[in-house]
């Protein structure tokens, strides 16, 4: 399976499809940095949810890149369920590429102010970006794959799911929303850490964004079950 994993992040890598998001990527964080130095953890917090639909997009991308012949033979040579997982890990690798660019990109470009006393410190500030990041990974990867030609049949489609899946995430994590536990807590997770966030939220916020990731990689799995 881990050669299923390498070839597909080398498709991904080797056909050029890995440069669209990576643009995007650079654009969203130039946007939201390039007006001035704020907090890191704050900032941190911010940056996971302009990168959501990135890294979702990413993840249809990746899985895209693979002709659906290729993809069939892989299933009759692995098993479905392996295939389907060496799709999601290698999707998680490039996402987590494109964290790893996030994290250090501000530092870069003078767009992280230095901790002050006042606040935390920069460890600290550091892993929770880095959480911070992971809890939209996680979801977006689903998201991704759940937009993917596997499941969609058509770009059209496909684009309609991943745009569906964003706007009502970013729509139902508002404050005060009808039905926040239908999406992930891209929105939550970057409230809690403007404000102060303890370590009962974020337990629970981890919960929640794995629960819900879960929920939706098993629809996704069924329904490749069901259309392979």
């Amino acid at each position: 399976m881990s050669a299923l994993v390498r070839m597909r992040l080398v498709g991904f890598l080797r056909t050029g499809r890995a440069v669209a998001p990576l643009l995007a990527a650079l654009l969203v964080l130039g946007i939201l940095y390039g007006g001035g130095q704020a907090r890191p953890a704050e900032a941190y917090g911010v940056c996971a949810v302009v990168l959501f639909p990135v890294l979702a997009w990413q993840t249809k991308i990746l899985l895209d890149v693979e002709p659906d012949v290729q993809r069939r033979m892989a299933q009759v040579l692995l098993g479905p369920a392996r295939e389907r997982t060496a799709g999601l890990l290698a999707a998680l690798v490039a996402g987590a590429g494109t964290v790893l660019v996030a994290l250090v990109f501000p530092w870069l470009v003078g767009g992280m102010a230095v901790p002050g006393p006042d606040d935390l410190p920069l460890s600290v500030a550091l892993a929770l970006g880095l959480w911070a990041h992971l809890l939209a990974l996680l979801p977006a990867t689903a998201v991704g794959a759940l937009a993917s030609r596997a499941l969609t049949r058509s770009a059209g489609y496909g684009v309609a799911v991943l745009s569906v899946a964003v706007v009502g995430t970013l729509a139902l994590g508002l404050r005060n929303s009808v039905a926040p536990w239908l999406v992930p807590p891209v929105l939550a997770t970057a409230r809690a850490l403007g404000g102060h966030l303890s370590a009962g939220t974020a337990l629970f916020l981890s919960g929640w964004a794995i629960a819900w990731t879960g929920l939706a990689l098993a629809g996704y799995s069924w329904r490749r079950r069901t259309n392979p």
